[in-house]
């Protein structure tokens, strides 16, 4: 019965991350194109948008908050393997279980503070601003919404160490220079 609910939880949390990844990717597309569409604009006809620069400033945000847990989940976050791949395999379980333990550490401080801080500048009414005068609060509450999902992340990894489990994800096969 674990077992099944442990497969369950794992499969709602994989597409949870896939689908923020997704919403990771189609905002670096928009971005992309806003970028591209205001560099035609401002060399070919002089009429620059202004408000392109705000925006994919803020499409920035969601698309590091939203992809960074599907990172975690693969494990291709920036590290120092130098150590760690010459540790046996129970060593190299405690250090994974260490890393799990501060990136839940840095996901509950992103979540936590993440809300208190979109939810004052909601409360004071805060606009952002320049070009697009948006609540700043709509921005901010990415980083606890991706915070929140690294905190899944991290726990479903510590759960995956604790039972001897695989990672959910391996990371794709990298090619390392001799």
């Amino acid at each position: 019965m674990a077992a099944r609910a442990f497969a369950l939880a794992a499969r709602v949390l994989g597409a949870l991350t896939r689908a923020a990844v997704a919403a990771s990717a189609a905002g670096v597309l928009a971005s992309l194109a806003l970028v591209a569409w205001s560099v035609v604009m401002r060399y070919a006809f002089n009429r620059p948008p202004a408000w392109v620069d705000d925006a994919v400033g803020f499409a920035l945000v969601g698309i590091v908050m939203l992809a960074a847990a599907q990172a975690l989940r693969r494990n291709e976050h920036i590290g120092v393997d130098l150590l760690t791949a010459r540790l046996g395999p129970r060593a190299r379980r405690w250090a994974e279980g260490w890393s799990a333990l501060a990136a839940l550490a840095v996901a509950l401080v992103l979540a936590v503070n993440g809300w208190s801080t979109a939810m004052f500048s909601r409360s004071l009414g805060i606009v952002a601003e320049g070009n697009v005068e948006i609540p700043v609060y709509w921005v901010q509450l990415l980083v606890p919404l991706g915070g929140a999902l690294m905190a899944l992340v991290a726990l479903e990894t510590l759960a995956r160490l604790a039972a001897g489990a695989p990672p959910a994800e391996p990371p794709h096969a990298v090619e390392r220079p001799e």
